[in-house]
């Protein structure tokens, strides 16, 4: 019910304040937080509704661990063309970039080589070279096809599994901060991880004020008053295994088939969420030197590498 203040200004003809709302659920194997401005709460609640619901969509198609997902019709459908969401096809597009400005260093096809990580993080027993080598075989991000126009993809080795971590999180919150806006919500943050995206500044400011964990103060600036933009940090800290006292994280070197050894953290800001959060991907892998020089190809994009401090999170 209106309250008497809020019906004065109405009778004014003076606009309220959009009053801020945060709300989170659990997609993508992480807390996906949704901070924003709404009129009122029903709208805050229905449009933030429809932005976890479009998340939710998003993941059970390109997700490598459904097996009636895209992904994974397009690997039990290899060697053959297999029928995806148009969605699935941009995501892949967006990967296929990257891999050739890396030249491999980023590779949508490491699925295979995932799997056998994923196996060595529960056994805690490396992959034995004969494993890597066999998985390694199955890669290879020039034997992916893609046909726009009919909407299909295959792969062209029967055995080939698609693996979009890298750069589909990015691409899926930056969909669903579109149905926010969709829905009347033109000021709004989407985090998830390592990932996030904003859309206009909050009322009354230049721009969302994100702190980063890096010491590159461009990047810190930016993020100081950041609008219509996207923040992807990417690294080897968080997600390893430890095994024979040396840590082998959850980012895979396709070149190698080994878990990254070397302890950096990639920080990358840009306009759309999903190249910044392929680049951050590939440039962790590619270590300071060649990561630092991919970031530079990219003009859309700034960023920064840097070793991971043990106190830095």
């Amino acid at each position: 019910m209106p309250t008497v203040v809020s019906l004065l200004l109405s009778i004014a003809g003076v606009a309220q304040a959009p009053a801020r709302f945060v709300y989170s659920e659990v997609h993508l194997g992480v807390e996906v937080r949704i901070t924003g401005y709404a009129k009122d709460d029903s709208t805050a609640r229905s449009a933030a509704r429809a932005a976890f619901a479009e998340v939710a969509r998003l993941d059970s198609m390109m997700s490598d661990y459904r097996p009636s997902s895209d992904l994974g019709e397009i690997a039990k459908g290899a060697p053959g063309w297999v029928v995806v969401g148009k969605e699935t096809i941009e995501v892949v597009k967006v990967a296929l970039r990257i891999a050739a400005r890396s030249r491999g260093g980023f590779d949508p096809t490491i699925g295979p080589l995932v799997a056998l990580w994923r196996e060595s993080r529960t056994t805690g027993r490396l992959p034995s070279s004969e494993a890597i080598r066999q998985a390694k075989a199955l890669t290879g991000w020039r034997a992916i096809d893609v046909d726009e126009e009919r909407g299909v993809i295959r792969l062209r080795r029967p055995g080939m599994r698609l693996d979009l971590g890298g750069v589909a999180k990015g691409y899926i919150i930056q969909s669903a901060l579109g149905i926010l806006a969709d829905l009347g919500v033109a000021s709004a943050m989407i985090e998830a991880g390592g990932d996030l995206v904003v859309s206009a500044a909050p009322p009354g400011t230049t721009g969302w004020r994100i702190d980063l964990a890096t010491s590159d103060e461009r990047l810190r600036r930016r993020a100081g008053a950041l609008a219509h933009a996207a923040v992807a940090t990417s690294g080897t800290g968080n997600q390893f295994v430890e095994i024979g006292g040396r840590r082998y994280a959850h980012l895979i070197d396709p070149l190698t088939g080994l878990g990254l050894t070397d302890q950096v953290t990639t920080t990358v800001i840009g306009a759309d969420a999903a190249l910044a959060d392929a680049v951050a991907t590939a440039a962790s892998v590619l270590g300071t030197r060649r990561g630092l020089d991919l970031i530079r190809r990219f003009p859309a994009v700034t960023g920064s590498i840097e070793p991971r401090s043990e106190g830095r999170h």
